[in-house]
């Protein structure tokens, strides 16, 4: 991929679409961010994932909507999306723009405080910075998985994620080192196993029914996916509801929960917020 030719921030009427096809034209998948640096939430017709859930997919591309309301699996470098009528009118109401890193091939170490940009500086190679709210995005050739709470402070966003548009920064882009792939690599999943046994008696547990168990998870995730505010208060009560119906007789996996995990982080939940309030809703039921 060639880098984008990049023309200045502004806040003017039409600045994040002019912007976003500034980035689309070096085929950097981009996508409107609403207020709270927050992806646009499903659209009517998506509610539920009744389109097909795009963001389960691998690639990302738009909705079949085909609206920009799928987070990072909405991002495209397609002029002709970019700029259809469904997308400018998701561009005036537009607080900002974002990409998808693993998109473009890159990869986001996004430093969100100064002790990570410490560790950053005395760990890893020098490559373009991009200043942020409160700290540093280190931007590397190369993609990964993507991940948060790699170590305090640190966040990997690459492969399934997205990152906000702040500006190219200053520096020459270098290749992703091995440190920064290491940091997902040893990380272990954040998803807790419910090891609940199944109820006695023989009888056919019906949280084991395929389409009861997909449907309470799809809702699950669609809850933390449309909240705007207090999303620490809806993911630790969404975790509770999700182990109150469906956490008593073993039918969870480890998938299941990195999929609410995942919901979760993309709505700026930390590895640690999510396991935090995982173990809470365990510990108010008594498992």
């Amino acid at each position: 991929m060639t880098q984008p030719t990049i023309i200045p921030r502004d806040r003017r009427p039409g600045a994040h679409l002019r912007m976003a096809l500034s980035l689309a034209a070096g085929d950097t998948p981009v996508l409107p961010l609403r207020a709270g640096k927050v992806p646009f939430g499903n659209c009517p017709a998506c509610h539920n994932n009744a389109c097909g859930g795009r963001p389960n997919m691998k690639v990302p591309g738009p909705c079949l909507c085909p609206r920009p309301c799928h987070a990072w699996a909405a991002a495209t470098h397609d002029l002709a999306v970019i700029t259809s009528p469904v997308w400018v009118a998701a561009w005036r109401q537009a607080e900002g723009v974002a990409y998808h890193p693993g998109g473009a091939g890159l990869t986001v170490v996004d430093l969100d405080n100064t002790d990570a940009i410490t560790w950053a500086r005395r760990t890893l190679p020098l490559t373009q910075t991009v200043p942020t709210t409160r700290g540093e995005h280190w931007i590397y050739w190369g993609t990964m998985p993507s991940a948060n709470g790699v170590r305090p402070g640190v966040d990997i966003k690459s492969v399934m994620s997205y990152a906000r548009w702040l500006g190219p920064g200053t520096g020459a882009t270098a290749p992703l080192p091995d440190t920064v792939r290491a940091l997902v690599a040893q990380k272990p999943s954040p998803a807790r196993p419910v090891t609940a046994p199944v109820p006695a008696g023989g009888g056919q547990c019906r949280h084991r029914t395929p389409a009861f168990l997909e449907r309470g998870i799809a809702m699950a995730e669609q809850r933390i996916t449309a909240t705007t505010t207090g999303v620490h208060a809806t993911v630790y009560r969404t975790f509770l509801a999700v182990l109150a119906a469906h956490g008593g007789c073993g039918c969870l996996t480890d998938a299941h929960m990195q999929r609410l995990f995942t919901a979760a982080q993309a709505k700026g939940e930390s590895v640690r917020h999510c396991t935090d309030a995982w173990t809470n809703a365990l510990a108010r039921l008594g498992m």
